[in-house]
């Protein structure tokens, strides 16, 4: 079996998706449980492009000891030097330089000749070698470059010290067939392609990412770079999940595997869904609600009998467990310690108290508290805590069919002042963000509202997610409640708090797009 490294980048790419802003704590959440996860390789960020990234980035370093982390950098030494700065507290620092190399990009975007593209790339992979043990460097645009001018620049590149060597399909333009046609021309005809390790960077423009990915592994890729759910720019990346568990169930024709732990893909796109905003489809491969179930009649009595008539994957072998009864009111605060570290989560004592006084409350309101439940408030505990600005105090709804519905709130504020207001609406969560509008005093536009359960039952939390534009920011907003209302309040406050915190720290993000 050859081993394939896994590098995630839903830190960095996938968090260029649009509407996804995650903060400072989300970001070291996730990160730690893709360590969990038992990825190879993190890409946390591009620590050039805003003082927040740069600080994430250094923390995810200095945190992270099970696998390496690696930050972006353009082909300039001040985005390397701030790089190294970030990332020589790591384990394993690792730089991810590029600079584009198809006609299409150099002309138009760089505005430099394929002499100068060749000198520069070689020129920031020498400079870096002077700091980082490993580079990584990327040819973006590569699926639609010249093949040969890709064998020349490479060549050199590994000459100056590059020991991975990525070739993106940065448009998703390419297909399962042309990609392995690249992978093998490179590795024939480059001369010092054994000193690196090529790897590979679908997005998934046409549909194809996860194809192209495993169609590059078998001609010789031995890294995938791709993302938790498939998240990214545009269209998205290629998703973690599917190319590791494809590997996993046909490792009889890939010949290869990685050293992930297949059992925390669950949880893990479970955190990413949640903390990003964006749902997982039901019919989402892996991870998706109906991944595991059978509806016609046939298949139903084919898996009674034998599950692997219509089941290739079981259940349990990406961490998907049945949603009993974990905990109750009755439970006491040590059970409760032991089930929050049985679902990965180191808590400090402060925040362990607040958990225990919230699991206590939803107790009271809920016959069954299950995992989900728990893992819905440890989300909604770190998320309420890392955007703290307004707060909502308390919510009353007016409704009725004849009746215009009315909405008054008590919203707390940083100061630690309680502000009062009511308006209506055709609706009644119409009538609570006409309220919270009016008490912010500042144009606020809705561009999205989804509501779901974390759990059946009439009883079950409901969790609201909300797209919002306020000061000529978009940002996303989530909540989580018995009541749908309150959630709904609470997204939108949430979404409100984060622009202004952002606003606060004054940072401006660049995005680059592999």
């Amino acid at each position: 079996m050859g081993k394939i490294n896994v590098f995630d980048t839903t830190l960095r790419d996938g968090e260029q998706s649009a509407g996804v802003n995650l903060n400072f704590e989300e970001k070291l959440e996730i990160a730690r449980q893709l360590e969990r996860l038992n990825v190879d390789i993190i890409e946390a960020g591009f620590p050039a492009s805003s003082p927040g990234d740069f600080r994430s980035v250094k923390a995810i370093a200095d945190t992270i000891k099970g696998c390496s982390v690696t930050g972006l950098s353009r082909s300039v030494q001040k985005d390397i030097d701030a790089a190294w700065e970030a990332l020589k507290g790591g384990v394993e620092p690792r730089l991810h330089v590029f600079i584009a190399t198809s006609p299409i990009h150099m002309k138009h975007k760089l505005k430099k000749t394929p002499d100068e593209v060749v000198e520069t790339a070689v020129q920031s992979v020498r400079y870096a070698a002077r700091y980082f043990p490993h580079i990584q460097w990327s040819a973006e645009d590569a699926c639609r470059s010249d093949l040969d001018f890709l064998v020349r620049i490479i060549k050199e590149v590994i000459d100056a010290g590059a020991s991975v060597i990525n070739i993106p399909d940065t448009v998703g333009y390419i297909t399962p067939s042309e990609i392995g046609e690249i992978f093998s021309y490179l590795r024939n005809n480059v001369p010092n392609i054994d000193k690196a390790i090529l790897s590979t960077h679908c997005h998934d423009d046409l549909g194809m990412a996860v194809a192209n990915s495993l169609s590059a592994v078998e001609h010789g890729a031995g890294q995938v770079e791709c993302t938790i759910n498939g998240i990214g720019e545009r269209a998205g990346n290629a998703s973690l999940e599917e190319i590791a568990v494809a590997l996993k169930i046909r490792g009889d024709y890939y010949n290869a595997e990685t050293r992930l732990k297949l059992n925390e893909i669950k949880r893990t796109s479970s955190l990413v869904s949640k903390l990003t905003g964006m749902v997982v489809p039901g019919n989402k491969a892996i991870v998706g609600a109906n991944a595991f179930a059978h509806e016609s009649g046939i298949h139903q009595d084919g898996v009674l009998k034998e599950k692997t008539t219509y089941e290739i994957i079981t259940p349990e072998l990406v961490g998907v467990t049945s949603n009993r009864m974990v905990l109750g009111k009755h439970s006491g605060r040590h059970a409760f310690k032991e089930k929050v570290k049985e679902l990965g989560y180191n808590v400090k004592e402060e925040e362990l108290n607040r958990l225990f006084a919230a699991f206590k409350d939803l107790a009271d309101k809920k016959k069954e508290v299950t995992e989900d439940d728990i893992f819905a408030l440890l989300t909604e505990e770190r998320v309420a805590s890392s955007v703290a600005y307004y707060k909502v105090e308390q919510l009353q709804v007016n409704y009725g069919t004849n009746n215009i519905p009315t909405a008054t709130i008590t919203l707390k504020t940083p100061e630690g002042k309680e502000l009062q207001e009511a308006a209506t609406g055709s609706g009644s969560v119409e009538a609570i963000y006409n309220t919270l509008e009016r008490m912010i005093e500042s144009p606020v536009k809705l561009l999205d509202y989804r509501i779901q359960s974390v759990s059946g039952g009439r009883d079950a939390l409901a969790e609201v997610y909300v797209k919002v534009k306020f000061k000529e920011v978009e940002t996303s907003g989530r909540g989580t409640a018995n009541d749908v209302l309150e959630a709904s309040a609470k997204a939108y406050v949430n979404a409100i708090n984060r622009v202004l915190n952002r606003k606060s720290k004054e940072e401006c993000s660049e995005t680059v797009q592999l």
